[in-house]
């Protein structure tokens, strides 16, 4: 069984390293070590977006994802309701919205996630990067909106490097730890790109 050790890679290197070794294996099982909790969810989400079943174990500070990738019927008939299903992803890379008066701006941010909320049409995905992720963290004054669209299956990805950056690892509220591979992945896939 092949083995990846990606213990001191920084991310995103743990996923993409992940990756070859996923492609460059038809079928079977593949060992992944990483030594902290963000890159082994990291790493555990992808691999399940590729069809792959994971389980996880945690020795000391290090992480073993036993990754099993089993081979794909393409022949697999997709129903025509499903394959017309629209992919729409919100990209939002500041706290404030526009730019200008700062006040006017986080109003206008504040006012954008509510409206979006209310909406009958949801995106499938919110992505939050550079100062964006401050509004899924602890004291955001919109994690009540952020929280209801996820309870109504949005699905919101910080940026792991800018929770770092910020100081805000630990605080995230709403969403799930997210890296550069997904989110460009994401935006690569979306039908519909949004930035507000």
């Amino acid at each position: 069984m092949p083995v990846v050790d990606c213990r001191g890679l920084a991310c995103p290197q743990p996923v993409m390293t992940t990756k070859k070794a996923l492609d460059q294996l038809k079928e079977g099982e593949l060992l992944v070590i990483v030594d902290n909790a963000v890159s082994c969810n990291n790493v555990e989400r992808f691999a399940q977006s590729q069809g792959c079943s994971v389980e996880v174990e945690q020795r000391e500070e290090n992480f073993t994802l036993r990754i099993r990738k089993r081979k794909v019927n393409r022949e697999i008939e997709i129903p025509q309701e499903i394959e017309k299903a629209k992919e729409v992803v919100v990209y939002i890379n500041s706290h404030l919205m526009g730019r200008g008066d700062e006040a006017l701006g986080s109003f206008l941010m504040k006012a954008f996630l509510k409206t979006l909320l209310d909406l009958e049409t949801k995106p499938n995905r919110l992505i939050l990067i550079n100062s964006g992720v401050q509004l899924a963290a602890e004291g955001s004054k919109v994690l009540d909106s952020l929280i209801a669209l996820s309870e109504k299956g949005v699905e919101i990805l910080s940026c792991g490097s800018c929770l770092d950056f910020y100081g805000l690892k630990g605080k995230l509220k709403v969403g799930v730890v997210s890296n550069m591979v997904e989110i460009i992945q994401s935006m690569l896939e979306a039908d519909r790109l949004i930035r507000p």
